[in-house]
């Protein structure tokens, strides 16, 4: 068999294989334990304009088939990130992928501008499963127009990548999908976590101290397996698969399905070498199957023709 092909291309980007860690699961910290050469793309932790503290605690619990959390996306601020963080990443070869989160359209055009401008930055993340302060606290990406104008003026800003995270939470993501493809987003990441809530049966309080937050973890992954496909269905844009890659078959699941990437998040806590192991059980099935590009893989779920509800 000739050799294994894991370069997989994001619009302009390309990258040496499919595995990247998912944003707010990973940092600098880990280059003592993990060799960061070696993943598809390092994504830290999305960044606002101006320092945040965070949400109330406690911000993360467990739960039987994953972890709820609302961290709040605590933050240093953009200048830090310019000046401390990115310094820190110019080291490694894999290229970095900067996640945003902003309180208004013009906050997230404004960041992507000046974080896109700087040479170790070669693709912009845009979280728009955060919420809008401008529109009663929903979701940028709960709303295909405002995603549309979200994602046309960060365009106009920069000529590297543009990615929108799109929010689970919605009843019809290929609205949402189809809006951010026709404003020119380079690939789609599906998605982030899902709204969920814990109670603690013995105080009879909320087990995370802003009451809900993001599930997270297994629990979550036939969920988006299921997005991926339909998202898949309508776009013709790169997807990268988010949510509940535990092992190698959870990613190859999520690329069978129409992911060209996949981040990994949750597994990361568990063990630090995740992405790695991931990475190795893919060179593994391809091998097994005579798989020599992992490009041929995207998509190849078989649906039987005759299903009527198979989008």
């Amino acid at each position: 068999m000739s050799e294994l092909n894991l370069e997989i291309n994001i619009g302009n980007l390309k990258m040496k294989n499919p595995i990247m860690p998912a944003s707010g699961t990973f940092g600098h910290e880990m280059a003592s334990i993990l060799d960061f050469n070696k993943l598809g793309a390092l994504v830290p932790k999305s960044i606002t304009k101006y320092p945040r503290g965070g949400n109330n605690t406690p911000r993360v619990c467990e739960i039987n088939t994953g972890m709820i959390n609302s961290i709040g996306i605590q933050s240093k601020g953009v200048e830090y990130y310019i000046n401390e963080l990115l310094p820190e990443y110019a080291s490694f070869d894999s290229p970095l992928i900067a996640s945003i989160s902003g309180d208004s359209v013009e906050e997230f055009v404004e960041m992507t501008e000046i974080i896109a401008s700087h040479e170790g930055v070669s693709a912009i993340e845009l979280n728009i499963s955060c919420p809008n302060l401008e529109n009663d606290g929903q979701a940028f990406g709960m709303d295909a127009e405002v995603s549309y104008q979200l994602i046309k003026k960060a365009k106009e800003v920069t000529d590297k990548p543009i990615i929108p995270k799109l929010t689970p939470n919605v009843t019809n993501i290929q609205e949402i999908a189809i809006a951010c493809e026709e404003a020119g987003a380079d690939a789609l990441n599906v998605a982030n976590t899902l709204l969920a809530m814990s109670i603690d049966i013995h105080t009879g309080k909320p087990k995370i101290g802003n009451v809900m937050g993001g599930l997270s973890g297994p629990a979550l992954k036939p969920v988006i397996v299921r997005m991926i496909y339909q998202v898949s269905q309508v776009t013709s844009i790169p997807i990268i698969g988010c949510g509940g890659v535990m092992n190698g078959e959870d990613a190859l699941e999520m690329i069978i399905a129409g992911a060209t990437a996949v981040q990994v998040g949750t597994a990361n806590f568990i063990n630090p070498a995740a992405m790695l192991d991931i990475i190795e059980e893919i060179e593994l099935y391809m091998m097994r199957y005579d798989i020599s590009d992992i490009n041929d893989l995207v998509g190849t779920v078989k649906i039987d023709a005759l299903n009527p509800t198979a989008v």
